[in-house]
């Protein structure tokens, strides 16, 4: 049971943040808290994977801030999210040795699920709060962090 709630849990970190969850998964790898040695994921654990999708993850942290930047609900930001979160929840069911495609459908649900929350909460909070969005995507960003540690730990 532990693996559907995993591999959910990530795809909603995917949902709010693209490159967050993918990010977690590699630091998991890296500290051995997700064995993928053996897989056909096992370069997730890799230095140079741990620094490029970590660099994504502060990147998409920047680029949220920007007023251009797509809703996340947008078809291609929300593809992304999907194949983020399926991703994920891949090199978490091959982990351990079970079915690729429930992580996938698992990881990509967790990621619409995330996305439409994500939005929506975030909208209901700038608009209730007067804040700008800034103030409340900041908030999010460590939500996403926080999140994403908890279930690497």
């Amino acid at each position: 049971m532990h693996n559907y709630i995993f591999a959910l849990g990530l795809g909603f970190i995917a949902g709010l943040r693209t490159f967050t969850a993918p990010a977690a998964i590699c630091w998991a790898a890296r500290m051995d808290r997700l064995a993928l040695n053996g897989t056909p994921f096992s370069f997730m654990g890799s230095k140079i994977a741990v620094v490029i999708f970590t660099l994504l993850a502060l990147s998409e942290y920047v680029g949220d801030l920007l007023p251009k930047t797509p809703n996340r609900t947008d078809p291609g930001p929300l593809v992304a999210r999907i194949i983020s979160g399926g991703f994920c929840g891949v090199c978490i069911f091959a982990s351990l040795h079970q079915s690729w495609i429930i992580g996938a459908l698992f990881g990509g649900a967790g990621a619409v699920i995330g996305a439409f929350a994500g939005y929506h909460v975030r909208k209901a909070l700038v608009e209730t709060l007067k804040v700008k969005d800034a103030i409340i995507a900041i908030p999010e960003d460590l939500v996403a962090i926080g999140l994403a540690y908890l279930l690497i730990f």
